[in-house]
């Protein structure tokens, strides 16, 4: 596939994905979301001592902002990209409910004047996913950069639904993958042979590898207060 068929064909696999999460009903989403946001707290507990970068949900992604209350209640800090410039990595600063947000790129809101966090971990919307852990996002190229420049690198957590799973994105040499997979079915960790299934904490579905899912070591807890 030549780089312009590529780029149309991930255009096109965007588009199709992101109107199917669209065409999704409020109810649904807000139980896909409570069936991931009950993977993510039982699977991770490291998560509640970590500096933990998020989006602000578009277009019906997963709303991790009840997550990051969660967390930020136990002691977890949280905080949302800000595009700097065109084809730079993200910076992050720290947000919770009472910080000013201002209007970014696409509309997206981002916290304007407070402090900046480098995360540990980074939870990170996918509008598809393959079986190797690689992310389709939405083109511009942030992520992979910001990840790319982040040393130590955090832990990147990927978010999406089950239905958004591709047999492949084809990944060029700038696409970094995604260390966990998890969606409303469960728990996927990346090995070298592609994403493991671990299980369904929140569910108690059966898990080949382990049980239950656990990973508070997985999760670097050296925040900074």
């Amino acid at each position: 596939m030549t780089p312009d068929e590529l780029a149309t064909w991930r255009k096109s696999e965007r588009e199709r994905l992101i109107a199917a999460r669209e065409a999704l009903d409020p109810a649904t989403v807000e139980s896909l979301r409570r069936r991931i946001d009950g993977h993510l707290e039982r699977s991770f507990p490291g998560l509640a001592a970590a500096r933990l970068g998020f989006c602000w949900p578009i277009r019906n992604e997963y709303d991790a902002r009840p997550l990051a209350q969660t967390l930020r209640d136990r002691g977890a800090v949280t905080a949302l990209p800000v595009v700097v410039a065109p084809r730079q990595p993200l910076v992050f600063r720290t947000w919770h409910h009472g910080v000013a947000l201002a209007d970014g790129p696409l509309g997206i809101p981002y916290p304007a004047t407070s402090d900046p966090v480098v995360p540990t971990v980074l939870l990170l919307p996918m509008n598809g996913w393959d079986g190797a852990g690689y992310r389709l996002g939405y083109g511009a190229g942030f992520f992979d950069r910001t990840l790319a420049s982040l040393e130590p690198r955090p832990v990147a957590i990927g978010v999406a639904y089950e239905f958004a799973r591709m047999a492949t994105i084809y990944p060029q040499t700038w696409d970094v993958p995604m260390d966990w997979v998890v969606t409303e079915r469960g728990v996927y960790r990346r090995d070298p042979g592609g994403l493991a299934f671990l299980g369904a904490a929140a569910t108690g579905e059966p898990s080949r590898l382990a049980s239950p899912v656990c990973y508070a070591d997985e999760i670097a807890p050296d925040r900074q207060p």
